[in-house]
Protein backbone atom coordinates (compact mmCIF):
# COMPACT_ATOMS: atom_id res chain seq x y z
CA UNK A 1 0.00 0.00 0.00
CA UNK A 2 2.68 2.26 1.33
CA UNK A 3 4.87 1.72 -2.26
CA UNK A 4 0.95 2.71 -4.19
CA UNK A 5 0.74 6.05 -2.41
CA UNK A 6 4.45 6.67 -2.99
CA UNK A 7 4.07 5.70 -7.09
CA UNK A 8 0.71 8.22 -7.04
CA UNK A 9 2.15 10.91 -4.79
CA UNK A 10 5.88 10.95 -7.02
CA UNK A 11 4.74 12.55 -10.17
CA UNK A 12 1.84 14.55 -8.95
CA UNK A 13 3.32 17.75 -10.55
CA UNK A 14 2.99 16.52 -14.26
CA UNK A 15 -0.86 15.63 -13.12
CA UNK A 16 -3.05 18.07 -15.13
CA UNK A 17 -6.80 17.81 -14.88
CA UNK A 18 -9.01 17.60 -17.86
CA UNK A 19 -10.72 20.53 -19.73
CA UNK A 20 -14.22 20.19 -20.20
CA UNK A 21 -15.37 21.93 -23.14
CA UNK A 22 -18.62 24.24 -22.76
CA UNK A 23 -19.55 25.78 -25.70
CA UNK A 24 -21.74 23.30 -26.61
CA UNK A 25 -23.42 23.88 -22.97
CA UNK A 26 -23.44 27.21 -23.78
CA UNK A 27 -25.52 26.70 -26.89
CA UNK A 28 -27.78 24.90 -25.48
CA UNK A 29 -28.20 27.56 -23.44
CA UNK A 30 -29.26 30.04 -25.75
CA UNK A 31 -31.62 27.64 -27.56
CA UNK A 32 -35.16 28.95 -28.52
CA UNK A 33 -37.82 28.09 -25.65
CA UNK A 34 -40.55 26.24 -26.37
CA UNK A 35 -43.95 29.17 -27.07
CA UNK A 36 -47.38 27.03 -27.87
CA UNK A 37 -50.01 28.47 -29.88
CA UNK A 38 -53.27 27.82 -28.20
CA UNK A 39 -56.01 27.12 -30.55
CA UNK A 40 -58.88 30.17 -29.32
CA UNK A 41 -61.83 27.48 -30.86
CA UNK A 42 -63.46 24.42 -30.10
CA UNK A 43 -61.72 21.36 -32.46
CA UNK A 44 -63.55 18.67 -33.44
CA UNK A 45 -62.05 15.53 -32.80
CA UNK A 46 -59.35 16.06 -31.00
CA UNK A 47 -57.18 13.16 -30.23
CA UNK A 48 -57.13 12.89 -26.81
CA UNK A 49 -53.10 12.72 -26.61
CA UNK A 50 -53.04 16.58 -27.89
CA UNK A 51 -53.85 19.65 -25.95
CA UNK A 52 -55.13 23.13 -27.15
CA UNK A 53 -51.92 23.48 -29.44
CA UNK A 54 -53.79 21.22 -31.68
CA UNK A 55 -55.64 23.54 -34.27
CA UNK A 56 -57.36 20.60 -36.56
CA UNK A 57 -57.10 20.77 -40.14
CA UNK A 58 -55.92 24.23 -41.14
CA UNK A 59 -53.41 24.70 -43.91
CA UNK A 60 -49.88 24.89 -43.90
CA UNK A 61 -49.87 28.51 -44.82
CA UNK A 62 -52.38 28.77 -42.06
CA UNK A 63 -50.09 27.87 -39.77
CA UNK A 64 -47.02 29.39 -40.92
CA UNK A 65 -49.26 32.65 -40.66
CA UNK A 66 -49.93 31.87 -36.99
CA UNK A 67 -46.21 31.09 -36.11
CA UNK A 68 -45.09 33.94 -37.54
CA UNK A 69 -44.56 36.02 -34.28
CA UNK A 70 -41.75 34.24 -32.56
CA UNK A 71 -39.07 31.51 -32.80
CA UNK A 72 -39.87 28.64 -30.90
CA UNK A 73 -43.78 29.17 -31.16
CA UNK A 74 -45.26 25.61 -32.13
CA UNK A 75 -48.37 23.83 -32.98
CA UNK A 76 -50.29 20.83 -34.22
CA UNK A 77 -51.91 20.29 -37.83
CA UNK A 78 -53.97 17.81 -39.06
CA UNK A 79 -53.05 17.15 -42.60
CA UNK A 80 -55.19 18.18 -45.36
CA UNK A 81 -53.50 15.70 -47.84
CA UNK A 82 -53.79 12.59 -45.33
CA UNK A 83 -56.68 13.06 -43.05
CA UNK A 84 -55.92 10.95 -39.69
CA UNK A 85 -52.11 11.98 -39.88
CA UNK A 86 -50.80 14.97 -37.40
CA UNK A 87 -47.97 17.53 -38.11
CA UNK A 88 -45.95 19.47 -35.83
CA UNK A 89 -45.21 22.80 -37.07
CA UNK A 90 -41.93 24.68 -35.75
CA UNK A 91 -40.75 28.24 -36.49
CA UNK A 92 -37.31 28.11 -36.18
CA UNK A 93 -34.45 30.18 -38.27
CA UNK A 94 -36.88 33.02 -39.49
CA UNK A 95 -39.40 29.66 -41.30
CA UNK A 96 -41.62 27.16 -40.46
CA UNK A 97 -40.60 23.39 -40.41
CA UNK A 98 -42.76 20.60 -40.22
CA UNK A 99 -42.34 17.17 -38.89
CA UNK A 100 -44.58 14.31 -39.58
CA UNK A 101 -45.74 13.46 -35.44
CA UNK A 102 -46.59 9.93 -34.53
CA UNK A 103 -47.94 8.84 -31.18
CA UNK A 104 -47.53 5.23 -29.98
CA UNK A 105 -47.97 6.13 -25.93
CA UNK A 106 -45.19 8.23 -26.23
CA UNK A 107 -44.44 11.62 -28.76
CA UNK A 108 -41.87 11.24 -31.51
CA UNK A 109 -41.00 12.40 -34.65
CA UNK A 110 -37.73 10.49 -35.10
CA UNK A 111 -36.12 7.60 -32.50
CA UNK A 112 -36.33 9.97 -29.59
CA UNK A 113 -39.88 9.17 -27.54
CA UNK A 114 -41.22 12.39 -25.10
CA UNK A 115 -43.95 11.83 -22.12
CA UNK A 116 -45.26 15.82 -23.65
CA UNK A 117 -45.34 17.99 -26.82
CA UNK A 118 -43.66 20.57 -24.86
CA UNK A 119 -40.13 18.34 -23.92
CA UNK A 120 -40.30 17.31 -27.59
CA UNK A 121 -40.31 20.42 -28.84
CA UNK A 122 -37.67 21.47 -26.05
CA UNK A 123 -35.27 19.07 -27.13
CA UNK A 124 -36.00 19.76 -30.82
CA UNK A 125 -34.75 23.55 -30.74
CA UNK A 126 -32.39 22.34 -28.75
CA UNK A 127 -30.97 20.48 -31.46
CA UNK A 128 -31.88 22.29 -34.19
CA UNK A 129 -30.10 25.27 -32.59
CA UNK A 130 -27.09 23.52 -31.69
CA UNK A 131 -26.61 21.68 -35.05
CA UNK A 132 -27.11 24.88 -37.00
CA UNK A 133 -24.87 26.90 -34.56
CA UNK A 134 -21.99 24.08 -34.30
CA UNK A 135 -22.19 21.95 -37.59
CA UNK A 136 -18.54 22.40 -38.11
CA UNK A 137 -17.65 21.81 -34.22
CA UNK A 138 -19.31 19.15 -34.12
CA UNK A 139 -18.12 17.29 -37.13
CA UNK A 140 -14.94 17.38 -35.45
CA UNK A 141 -15.14 17.06 -32.11
CA UNK A 142 -13.20 13.04 -31.95
CA UNK A 143 -10.42 14.73 -32.83
CA UNK A 144 -7.55 14.76 -30.06
CA UNK A 145 -10.04 13.14 -27.84
CA UNK A 146 -9.20 13.99 -24.05
CA UNK A 147 -9.69 10.05 -24.03
CA UNK A 148 -6.28 9.37 -25.16
CA UNK A 149 -4.77 11.82 -22.87
CA UNK A 150 -6.09 11.65 -19.04
CA UNK A 151 -9.43 9.47 -19.59
CA UNK A 152 -10.80 6.29 -19.23
CA UNK A 153 -8.06 4.19 -20.60
CA UNK A 154 -5.07 5.56 -19.12
CA UNK A 155 -6.69 5.24 -15.54
CA UNK A 156 -6.69 1.75 -16.27
CA UNK A 157 -3.53 1.29 -17.60
CA UNK A 158 -0.66 0.51 -14.86
CA UNK A 159 2.23 1.44 -17.24
CA UNK A 160 1.00 4.91 -17.53
CA UNK A 161 -0.87 5.61 -14.35
CA UNK A 162 2.08 7.83 -12.18
CA UNK A 163 1.72 10.62 -14.26
CA UNK A 164 -1.93 11.08 -14.54
CA UNK A 165 -2.91 9.95 -10.80
CA UNK A 166 -3.71 13.01 -8.67
CA UNK A 167 -1.67 13.29 -5.46
CA UNK A 168 -4.40 13.19 -3.32
CA UNK A 169 -7.15 10.13 -3.11
CA UNK A 170 -9.43 11.64 -1.24
CA UNK A 171 -13.09 12.34 -2.62
CA UNK A 172 -14.07 15.72 -3.60
CA UNK A 173 -16.46 17.51 -0.65
CA UNK A 174 -20.21 17.16 -1.19
CA UNK A 175 -22.49 14.57 -0.33
CA UNK A 176 -22.11 11.19 -3.04
CA UNK A 177 -25.34 10.99 -5.31
CA UNK A 178 -26.95 7.68 -4.20
CA UNK A 179 -27.48 4.87 -6.54
CA UNK A 180 -30.84 5.02 -8.92
CA UNK A 181 -32.20 1.60 -9.64
CA UNK A 182 -34.05 3.03 -13.21
CA UNK A 183 -32.00 3.95 -16.24
CA UNK A 184 -30.30 6.91 -15.10
CA UNK A 185 -26.52 7.93 -14.02
CA UNK A 186 -24.82 6.46 -11.36
CA UNK A 187 -21.91 8.84 -11.62
CA UNK A 188 -21.89 12.51 -10.29
CA UNK A 189 -23.10 14.60 -12.93
CA UNK A 190 -20.64 17.48 -12.64
CA UNK A 191 -17.22 17.56 -14.96
CA UNK A 192 -15.13 17.35 -12.00
CA UNK A 193 -16.57 14.32 -10.41
CA UNK A 194 -17.55 12.72 -13.19
CA UNK A 195 -13.27 12.71 -13.60
CA UNK A 196 -12.76 11.56 -9.89
CA UNK A 197 -15.09 9.12 -9.95
CA UNK A 198 -12.78 6.39 -12.17
CA UNK A 199 -9.81 7.59 -10.47
CA UNK A 200 -11.61 6.59 -6.68
CA UNK A 201 -12.52 3.16 -8.34
CA UNK A 202 -9.23 2.46 -10.12
CA UNK A 203 -7.12 3.60 -6.12
CA UNK A 204 -9.17 0.59 -4.63
CA UNK A 205 -9.37 -1.86 -7.91
CA UNK A 206 -5.29 -1.52 -7.73
CA UNK A 207 -4.90 -2.19 -3.99
CA UNK A 208 -7.06 -5.10 -4.58
CA UNK A 209 -4.87 -6.39 -7.73
CA UNK A 210 -1.92 -5.95 -5.50
CA UNK A 211 -2.92 -8.47 -2.88
CA UNK A 212 -4.31 -10.55 -5.41
CA UNK A 213 -1.59 -11.41 -7.49
CA UNK A 214 1.12 -11.89 -3.95
CA UNK A 215 -1.15 -14.83 -4.05
CA UNK A 216 -1.15 -15.85 -7.43
CA UNK A 217 1.92 -17.58 -9.68
CA UNK A 218 2.73 -15.72 -12.52
CA UNK A 219 1.10 -17.83 -14.80
CA UNK A 220 -1.81 -17.41 -12.99
CA UNK A 221 -2.54 -14.16 -13.38
CA UNK A 222 -5.40 -13.02 -15.70
CA UNK A 223 -4.92 -11.92 -19.26
CA UNK A 224 -5.44 -8.36 -20.90
CA UNK A 225 -8.60 -9.63 -23.01
CA UNK A 226 -9.92 -7.22 -25.18
CA UNK A 227 -13.65 -6.15 -24.72
CA UNK A 228 -15.97 -3.89 -27.15
CA UNK A 229 -17.97 -1.69 -24.84
CA UNK A 230 -21.71 -2.26 -24.82
CA UNK A 231 -22.83 0.58 -25.53
CA UNK A 232 -26.58 1.43 -24.91
CA UNK A 233 -29.08 4.79 -25.61
CA UNK A 234 -28.53 6.50 -22.02
CA UNK A 235 -30.83 9.31 -20.72
CA UNK A 236 -28.46 11.22 -18.67
CA UNK A 237 -30.03 13.22 -15.31
CA UNK A 238 -28.83 16.71 -14.87
CA UNK A 239 -25.65 18.74 -17.12
CA UNK A 240 -22.96 15.66 -18.51
CA UNK A 241 -19.97 15.68 -20.53
CA UNK A 242 -18.85 13.12 -22.93
CA UNK A 243 -15.72 10.50 -21.71
CA UNK A 244 -14.07 10.94 -24.71
CA UNK A 245 -14.46 14.26 -26.74
CA UNK A 246 -14.62 16.39 -23.25
CA UNK A 247 -17.51 18.21 -25.08
CA UNK A 248 -21.31 18.31 -23.58
CA UNK A 249 -24.19 16.01 -24.02
CA UNK A 250 -26.89 18.22 -25.37
CA UNK A 251 -30.70 17.56 -25.31
CA UNK A 252 -33.36 16.67 -22.71
CA UNK A 253 -33.48 12.99 -23.30
CA UNK A 254 -30.94 10.09 -25.14
CA UNK A 255 -28.52 12.38 -25.28
CA UNK A 256 -25.58 9.72 -25.21
CA UNK A 257 -24.64 6.25 -24.98
CA UNK A 258 -23.42 4.53 -21.96
CA UNK A 259 -21.34 1.38 -21.79
CA UNK A 260 -23.81 -1.12 -19.62
CA UNK A 261 -20.69 -3.38 -18.94
CA UNK A 262 -18.09 -0.42 -17.49
CA UNK A 263 -20.31 3.01 -17.33
CA UNK A 264 -18.38 5.02 -19.93
CA UNK A 265 -20.74 7.56 -21.05
CA UNK A 266 -19.62 9.36 -24.85
CA UNK A 267 -21.72 10.74 -27.69
CA UNK A 268 -23.08 8.31 -29.71
CA UNK A 269 -20.68 9.80 -32.68
CA UNK A 270 -17.75 9.24 -30.18
CA UNK A 271 -18.66 5.78 -29.62
CA UNK A 272 -17.98 4.51 -33.21
CA UNK A 273 -14.42 5.79 -32.47
CA UNK A 274 -14.11 5.09 -28.34
CA UNK A 275 -11.40 1.63 -28.54
CA UNK A 276 -12.11 -1.80 -27.49
CA UNK A 277 -10.63 -1.61 -24.15
CA UNK A 278 -13.85 -1.78 -21.91
CA UNK A 279 -13.29 -2.34 -18.60
CA UNK A 280 -16.51 -3.70 -16.84
CA UNK A 281 -17.79 -2.97 -13.59
CA UNK A 282 -19.44 -5.44 -10.92
CA UNK A 283 -21.63 -2.34 -10.23
CA UNK A 284 -22.94 -2.65 -13.59
CA UNK A 285 -22.32 -6.72 -14.14
CA UNK A 286 -24.72 -7.64 -11.38
CA UNK A 287 -25.33 -11.65 -12.79
CA UNK A 288 -23.31 -14.32 -13.31
CA UNK A 289 -25.53 -16.63 -15.92
CA UNK A 290 -26.23 -14.87 -19.10
CA UNK A 291 -24.02 -13.13 -18.53
CA UNK A 292 -21.45 -12.06 -21.56
CA UNK A 293 -18.29 -14.45 -21.13
CA UNK A 294 -15.64 -11.78 -21.96
CA UNK A 295 -17.50 -8.94 -19.52
CA UNK A 296 -17.87 -11.54 -16.81
CA UNK A 297 -13.76 -12.54 -16.77
CA UNK A 298 -12.98 -9.03 -17.15
CA UNK A 299 -15.30 -8.21 -14.38
CA UNK A 300 -14.26 -10.62 -11.82
CA UNK A 301 -10.41 -10.39 -13.63
CA UNK A 302 -9.71 -14.11 -14.01
CA UNK A 303 -8.73 -16.37 -16.87
CA UNK A 304 -12.25 -17.92 -17.27
CA UNK A 305 -15.79 -18.18 -15.83
CA UNK A 306 -15.45 -18.50 -11.84
CA UNK A 307 -18.45 -21.27 -12.70
CA UNK A 308 -16.61 -23.21 -14.90
CA UNK A 309 -13.69 -23.13 -12.82
CA UNK A 310 -15.61 -23.81 -9.16
CA UNK A 311 -17.62 -26.38 -11.14
CA UNK A 312 -14.84 -28.39 -12.68
CA UNK A 313 -12.57 -28.43 -9.76
CA UNK A 314 -15.67 -29.82 -7.82
CA UNK A 315 -16.43 -32.46 -10.07
CA UNK A 316 -12.78 -33.39 -10.64
CA UNK A 317 -12.47 -33.74 -6.31
CA UNK A 318 -15.55 -35.83 -5.94
CA UNK A 319 -17.27 -37.12 -9.78
CA UNK A 320 -15.03 -38.35 -11.96
CA UNK A 321 -16.23 -41.85 -11.46
CA UNK A 322 -19.76 -41.28 -10.95
CA UNK A 323 -21.79 -43.54 -13.93
CA UNK A 324 -23.08 -41.26 -16.50
CA UNK A 325 -21.42 -38.41 -15.53
CA UNK A 326 -23.07 -35.07 -17.60
CA UNK A 327 -25.27 -37.62 -19.24
CA UNK A 328 -27.03 -38.18 -16.00
CA UNK A 329 -29.77 -34.78 -15.02
CA UNK A 330 -30.11 -33.73 -11.82
CA UNK A 331 -32.88 -31.86 -10.19
CA UNK A 332 -33.82 -29.15 -12.14
CA UNK A 333 -34.78 -27.42 -9.14
CA UNK A 334 -31.54 -27.57 -7.28
CA UNK A 335 -29.62 -26.72 -10.83
CA UNK A 336 -31.48 -23.33 -10.58
CA UNK A 337 -30.53 -23.12 -6.55
CA UNK A 338 -26.77 -23.76 -7.85
CA UNK A 339 -27.46 -21.24 -10.51
CA UNK A 340 -28.57 -18.20 -7.88
CA UNK A 341 -25.90 -18.86 -5.69
CA UNK A 342 -23.52 -17.66 -8.20
CA UNK A 343 -25.75 -14.84 -9.56
CA UNK A 344 -25.69 -13.84 -5.52
CA UNK A 345 -22.61 -14.86 -4.14
CA UNK A 346 -20.19 -15.05 -7.33
CA UNK A 347 -16.61 -17.08 -6.14
CA UNK A 348 -18.43 -17.26 -2.68
CA UNK A 349 -20.93 -19.63 -3.34
CA UNK A 350 -21.01 -22.96 -1.83
CA UNK A 351 -21.04 -25.80 -4.34
CA UNK A 352 -19.33 -28.35 -2.22
CA UNK A 353 -20.71 -31.51 -1.11
CA UNK A 354 -22.25 -30.30 2.27
CA UNK A 355 -24.48 -28.00 -0.17
CA UNK A 356 -25.04 -30.41 -3.13
CA UNK A 357 -24.53 -34.06 -2.25
CA UNK A 358 -25.35 -35.07 -5.93
CA UNK A 359 -22.61 -34.24 -8.36
CA UNK A 360 -25.01 -33.92 -11.37
CA UNK A 361 -26.39 -31.13 -9.47
CA UNK A 362 -23.26 -29.27 -10.35
CA UNK A 363 -22.61 -30.69 -13.71
CA UNK A 364 -26.10 -29.44 -14.49
CA UNK A 365 -25.38 -26.37 -13.30
CA UNK A 366 -22.21 -26.18 -15.40
CA UNK A 367 -24.09 -27.29 -18.84
CA UNK A 368 -26.36 -24.88 -17.75
CA UNK A 369 -23.94 -22.09 -17.99
CA UNK A 370 -22.83 -22.86 -21.75
CA UNK A 371 -26.64 -23.13 -22.76
CA UNK A 372 -27.26 -19.33 -21.34
CA UNK A 373 -24.33 -17.53 -22.58
CA UNK A 374 -25.71 -15.11 -24.91
CA UNK A 375 -22.80 -15.67 -27.27
CA UNK A 376 -22.30 -19.50 -27.32
CA UNK A 377 -18.49 -20.38 -26.08
CA UNK A 378 -18.00 -21.32 -30.11
CA UNK A 379 -19.29 -18.26 -30.79
CA UNK A 380 -21.75 -17.62 -33.69
CA UNK A 381 -19.18 -16.06 -36.05
CA UNK A 382 -16.69 -19.29 -35.63
CA UNK A 383 -19.49 -21.79 -36.10
CA UNK A 384 -19.48 -22.22 -39.55
CA UNK A 385 -15.64 -22.86 -40.07
CA UNK A 386 -15.93 -25.83 -36.68
CA UNK A 387 -18.73 -26.94 -39.28
CA UNK A 388 -17.09 -27.39 -41.85
CA UNK A 389 -13.74 -28.45 -40.39
CA UNK A 390 -16.12 -31.05 -38.97
CA UNK A 391 -17.28 -32.91 -42.31
CA UNK A 392 -13.88 -33.31 -43.57
CA UNK A 393 -12.96 -37.10 -43.27
CA UNK A 394 -9.38 -37.03 -43.53
CA UNK A 395 -7.80 -36.80 -40.00
CA UNK A 396 -4.88 -34.83 -40.79
CA UNK A 397 -6.93 -32.27 -42.46
CA UNK A 398 -9.43 -31.86 -39.80
CA UNK A 399 -7.25 -31.24 -37.17
CA UNK A 400 -5.40 -28.25 -39.21
CA UNK A 401 -9.26 -27.00 -40.08
CA UNK A 402 -9.92 -27.01 -36.34
CA UNK A 403 -6.49 -25.45 -35.41
CA UNK A 404 -7.70 -22.46 -37.70
CA UNK A 405 -10.73 -22.47 -36.76
CA UNK A 406 -9.69 -21.92 -33.48
CA UNK A 407 -7.98 -18.81 -33.94
CA UNK A 408 -11.73 -17.35 -34.88
CA UNK A 409 -12.89 -17.55 -31.16
CA UNK A 410 -12.08 -14.59 -28.86
CA UNK A 411 -9.02 -15.12 -26.36
CA UNK A 412 -11.41 -15.42 -23.07
CA UNK A 413 -13.92 -18.25 -25.27
CA UNK A 414 -10.53 -19.68 -26.46
CA UNK A 415 -8.92 -20.24 -22.93
CA UNK A 416 -12.38 -21.71 -21.57
CA UNK A 417 -12.58 -23.98 -24.53
CA UNK A 418 -9.18 -25.35 -24.05
CA UNK A 419 -9.57 -25.92 -20.03
CA UNK A 420 -13.25 -27.95 -20.21
CA UNK A 421 -11.69 -29.70 -23.20
CA UNK A 422 -8.51 -30.56 -20.43
CA UNK A 423 -11.25 -31.29 -18.01
CA UNK A 424 -13.57 -33.40 -20.11
CA UNK A 425 -9.93 -35.67 -21.50
CA UNK A 426 -9.60 -36.21 -17.88
CA UNK A 427 -13.38 -37.62 -17.61
CA UNK A 428 -12.91 -39.90 -20.28
CA UNK A 429 -9.51 -41.12 -18.15
CA UNK A 430 -11.98 -43.28 -16.19
CA UNK A 431 -14.71 -44.40 -18.70
CA UNK A 432 -14.36 -48.13 -17.21
CA UNK A 433 -16.05 -46.60 -14.40
CA UNK A 434 -17.90 -43.36 -15.53
CA UNK A 435 -18.99 -45.16 -18.85
CA UNK A 436 -18.64 -41.90 -20.97
CA UNK A 437 -16.01 -41.37 -23.81
CA UNK A 438 -15.36 -38.72 -25.92
CA UNK A 439 -18.16 -39.70 -28.25
CA UNK A 440 -20.89 -39.71 -25.54
CA UNK A 441 -19.09 -36.16 -24.13
CA UNK A 442 -18.92 -34.78 -27.61
CA UNK A 443 -23.41 -35.93 -27.76
CA UNK A 444 -23.94 -33.71 -24.56
CA UNK A 445 -21.90 -31.25 -24.80
CA UNK A 446 -22.16 -30.61 -29.09
CA UNK A 447 -25.37 -28.34 -28.95
CA UNK A 448 -24.49 -26.85 -25.21
CA UNK A 449 -21.40 -25.05 -26.91
CA UNK A 450 -22.69 -24.81 -30.51
CA UNK A 451 -25.45 -22.91 -31.41
CA UNK A 452 -26.62 -22.83 -35.03
CA UNK A 453 -26.98 -18.99 -35.95
CA UNK A 454 -30.39 -18.62 -37.84
CA UNK A 455 -30.32 -21.84 -39.92
CA UNK A 456 -33.65 -23.09 -40.75
CA UNK A 457 -34.76 -25.92 -38.39
CA UNK A 458 -33.68 -29.13 -41.18
CA UNK A 459 -29.89 -27.46 -41.22
CA UNK A 460 -29.93 -27.10 -37.70
CA UNK A 461 -30.71 -30.74 -37.43
CA UNK A 462 -28.43 -31.95 -39.89
CA UNK A 463 -25.81 -29.64 -38.10
CA UNK A 464 -26.13 -31.95 -34.54
CA UNK A 465 -24.02 -35.10 -36.10
CA UNK A 466 -21.33 -32.53 -36.91
CA UNK A 467 -21.79 -30.56 -33.91
CA UNK A 468 -20.89 -33.91 -31.58
CA UNK A 469 -17.94 -34.59 -33.80
CA UNK A 470 -16.31 -30.85 -33.29
CA UNK A 471 -16.38 -31.61 -29.50
CA UNK A 472 -15.48 -35.31 -29.68
CA UNK A 473 -12.13 -34.30 -31.71
CA UNK A 474 -11.23 -31.44 -29.34
CA UNK A 475 -11.54 -33.69 -26.73
CA UNK A 476 -9.49 -36.37 -28.39
CA UNK A 477 -7.02 -34.18 -29.86
CA UNK A 478 -6.83 -31.80 -26.71
CA UNK A 479 -3.35 -31.79 -26.22
CA UNK A 480 -2.45 -31.17 -29.72
CA UNK A 481 -4.55 -28.40 -30.93
CA UNK A 482 -4.40 -26.50 -27.20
Amino acid sequence: VEMLKLSVSSDHDEYRPPVWKSYLYQLQQEAPHPRRVTCTSEVENRPKYYGREFHGMISREEADQLLSQAEGSYLIRESQRQPGTYTLALRFGNQTRNFRLYHDGKHFVGEKRFESIHDLVTDGLITLYIETKAAEYIAKMTINPIYEHVGYTTLNQEPTLKKHLPHSQEEPDGPTPAKDDHNTEERPTSPASTFWHPIRSFALSQLTSLVRRATLRESDLAPKYEKVHNFKVHTFRGPHWCEYCANFMWGLIAQGVKCADCGLNVHKQCSKVVPNDCQPDLRHVKKVYSCDLTTLVKAHNTKRPMVVDMCIQEIEARGLQSEGLYRISGFSELIEDVKLAFDRDGEKADISSNAYEDINIITGALKLYFRELPIPLITYDAYPRFIEAAKITDPEKRLEALHEALKLLPPAHCETLRYLMGHLKRVTQYEKENLMTSENLGIVFGPTLMRAPELDAMTALNDIRYQRLVVESLITNEDVLF
